[in-house]
């Protein structure tokens, strides 16, 4: 059951005791459980003290868990559903949302947070609380915190019809392949109320709608009005409004960006996700989940003013992600109190609102795997639409990433009204985004002011630092015949002029569009996103003053033994290519006009090798000075 040291929260208590966890709160209250104390909303039990409290009472104390961790409860990887969770693996006890939601009366509430940060367990932890079921779902909450709360929560148990949507795997190349699997879901979610099949309460139209669906002849814009015809069915029939509750509303949004037939799917959920949830007499309440508003779109346009809560609002923070206290509580359950430092460097550091927040996932994985750090999340969140962001990096960006990679703070306006389209116009919106998508986190509350939100963000934890450095900027490699940025690599490090010069047309033959005229700062940003893997060995600087003018890009290094980089660019239209050896030339030089060299020579490092590179279209020469 545990060591000396050890401490377990109510629930695990509660287990042990075969009592209910409000019955362990009364006894840490009345002081029979020695040593029990307070930490936040809930209390911290010495193991010891619930052994002692088992043999005062007759009760047979569970051999040692540490000594056979088959004892232990499992965790559901990858499992939503709420009823099996809660029953038969490890549970961290969220289900105070359903509390807020109720106290709140919102008619529409969004969720926006990252992937994998528990948005679908918390809509189907809703809906088993709120849904009229056949079987008393009851008995799946009066050991959980929204029990504790009263008559008044307790009275909206299993009393209303619900309609659950999740779009989470909608994830398609086309639009007829979208709407085709919009459909299945929609049809799936009609065949799971079966009752309105044969309703008395229903009339004949009604019901050649539901055959029409089941054999799928209806049309795009019957389809569109499927969630308001499936919650006017379900309120007819039941007498009873009804819970609407849709998972990743935006994941066949991003995927019409990202596949070219935008319009077509904003279209179509502004017009399906209107009629469900926009002035229906139908609705008692909905809730969204998403990783981002879309807004400015008007996807929401009138939809009852629906509330947003994003990674920035105090309200409702804690129940996304694990608290501190949550994971600490984990950790003693499963014998690990002493990885705590290990777990908060890899998986903490989020900050949603004023709460600290750590990955689920990727907690839930280091436990699963007995105490293996490691990014889980890599391989769960969809790094596309962060690819594209990198392919258009301006110089400005691209330092600014450099600068998070390594560990330092930038400074951003938010925009948390993201549109898809406009997402890579400006640092503005991509750091937004970035922020939504949970790749950045806020360094401290955000500043309100009359011009806008503002804030110093970071890269939450290593967890994260090593998407960035491997899955996000990988996708250079991973296109790359011949391994180009492997040979960049090289080139920096050989000061080789002739392997840069190749390695840098190749990766502009294969992988970006024909910039004819385009300017500098495209090549610069290029440049430097190319040589953002480098962040380990060096600390990558750009658009620094340094001697007597700003150089374009510097490479310090963080070592003794590796040369200083200095890289200056010039770029002309296709049309002048002819110029490229002298413009090489001409960068050259003013590396050491401008004595760009200052900087490295002030800090100590010894050897300096000057670049000139000039661009022209596709084309490109480079000249090298050690």
């Amino acid at each position: 059951m545990g060591n000396h040291n050890e401490y377990i929260g109510t629930t695990e208590a509660a287990k042990l005791l075969k009592m209910t966890s409000r019955r362990v709160v009364g006894l840490c209250g009345e002081g029979k459980l020695c040593g029990a104390f307070r930490s936040g909303r809930n209390w911290k039990i010495p193991v010891e003290s619930v052994k002692q409290y088992m043999k005062d009472a007759g009760m047979k104390v569970p051999e040692e868990a540490e000594d056979d961790d088959r004892a232990l409860l499992p965790f559901a990887i990858g499992n939503t559903s709420y009823i099996e969770i809660s029953s038969e693996c490890y549970y961290v006890d969220k289900t105070l949302l359903i509390r807020d939601l109720i106290d709140d009366h919102n008619m529409v509430t969004l969720f926006t947070r990252p992937r994998r940060f528990g948005k679908t367990l918390a809509i189907n932890t809703i809906k088993t609380f709120f849904e009229k079921t056949e079987d008393d779902t009851a008995k799946y909450f009066v050991d959980k915190k929204i029990w504790t709360c009263g008559e008044k929560y307790q009275s909206l148990q299993g009393v209303y019809p619900v309609i659950m949507l999740t779009f989470k795997d909608v994830k398609y190349s086309t639009w007829e392949e979208s709407l085709e699997a919009i459909r299945l879901v929609v049809k799936d979610e009609y065949k799971r109320h079966p009752e309105l099949s044969e309703s008395a309460a229903l009339d004949a139209d009604a019901k050649n709608y539901i055959n029409r669906m089941e054999k799928g002849t209806l049309n795009s814009v019957e389809i569109q009005r499927s969630l308001l015809n499936l919650a006017h069915m379900l309120s007819v029939h039941h007498g009873s409004k009804v819970v609407i509750l849709i998972d990743e509303y935006d994941t066949p949004i991003q995927q019409g960006y990202s596949r070219g037939f935008y319009k077509e799917v904003v279209s179509f959920m502004r017009n399906f996700l209107s009629g469900g949830l926009k002035d229906n007499t139908d609705l008692a309440f909905g809730v969204l989940t998403g990783i981002m508003r879309v807004s400015k779109e008007n996807l929401f346009s009138g939809l009852n003013n629906p509330m947003v809560n994003t990674v920035l609002d105090e309200k409702y923070s804690e129940y996304f992600g694990f608290t501190e206290d949550e994971v600490r509580e984990m950790a003693a359950y499963y014998h690990r109190t002493s990885a705590m430092d290990e777990i908060r460097y890899w998986y903490d550091g989020y900050r949603f609102g004023n709460e600290e927040i750590y990955n689920p996932w990727s907690v839930t994985n280091y436990f699963a795997s007995g105490g293996q750090a490691k990014p889980y999340w890599a391989n769960t969140s969809d790094n596309e639409i962060i690819r594209e962001i990198l392919t258009g990096l301006t110089p400005e960006i691209a330092d600014d990433l450099t600068k998070v990679m390594q560990g330092e703070e930038i400074h951003a306006s938010l925009d948390m009204e993201v549109v898809y389209p406009r997402m890579t116009d400006g640092n503005d919106t991509i750091f937004s985004f970035l922020l939504l998508a949970g790749y950045l986190t806020p360094a401290e509350s955000p500043a309100e002011t009359e011009i806008g939100t503002f804030a110093s963000l970071r890269l939450p934890n290593a967890e994260i630092r090593r998407i960035y450095n491997t899955e996000i900027l990988s996708w250079i490699r991973t296109q790359q015949s011949g391994n180009i940025i492997s040979e960049i690599e090289k080139a920096v490090y050989l000061s080789d002029a002739r392997r840069l010069q190749e390695a840098l047309r190749k990766y502009m033959i294969t992988s970006i569009s024909f910039y004819d005229g385009a300017a500098e700062g495209f090549y610069h940003g290029m440049v430097l996103g190319l040589v953002a893997s480098l962040s380990s060995k060096y600390y990558i600087r750009s658009n620094r003053e340094a001697g007597e003018g700003r150089f374009d890009l510097q490479l310090e290094p963080k070592a003794k033994g590796l040369p200083g980089i200095l890289m200056e660019f010039k770029a002309v239209s296709s049309s002048e290519k002819d110029k490229l050896t002298d413009l090489a030339e001409d960068a050259l030089d003013q590396t050491k006009d401008k004595n760009y060299a200052r900087d490295l020579e002030e800090r100590s490092v010894g050897e300096i090798v000057r670049f000139g590179i000039a661009f022209s279209g596709k084309n490109v020469e480079v000249r090298v000075e050690r």
